[in-house]
């Protein structure tokens, strides 16, 4: 069995995404559209940066069982791209990232190992 195999039977329940879009359609009308989508329990769409032709979305998506594919379909139609996968939790249930010393002190490790 490979690793693929086993990982297509499990729900992805959260995914966030990076997208680059351009001002048509609009965050409310992407994300009316996305959260109609089957195992889709609600999307937040958010603009992080504008440009003149184009803006920078942010796409947070829950649901319990999420078609990455449906997802990245309605994405291209609306003439966007996705710059990439920040996040995405699958399986029985959703695990929160924990921070840990590491997080919170930036390139050193915990503040009492300097």
């Amino acid at each position: 069995m490979r690793l693929t195999d086993f990982c297509l039977k499990m729900p992805i329940k959260l995914l966030i995404l990076d997208v680059l879009k351009p001002h048509e359609p609009g965050i409310i009308d992407m994300a009316r559209t996305i959260s109609g989508l089957k195992g889709i329990s609600g999307c937040n769409l958010a603009v992080v940066e504008i440009d003149r032709k184009v803006e920078n979305v942010k796409i947070t998506i829950e649901g319990t069982d999420i078609n990455f594919e449906d997802i990245r379909e309605i994405i291209e139609k609306a003439g966007a791209t996705i710059h990439s996968i920040d996040e995405v939790a699958a399986g029985a249930k959703t695990v929160r990232e924990i921070r840990t010393p590491q997080d919170t002190q930036q390139g050193g490790g915990p503040k009492f190992l300097r």
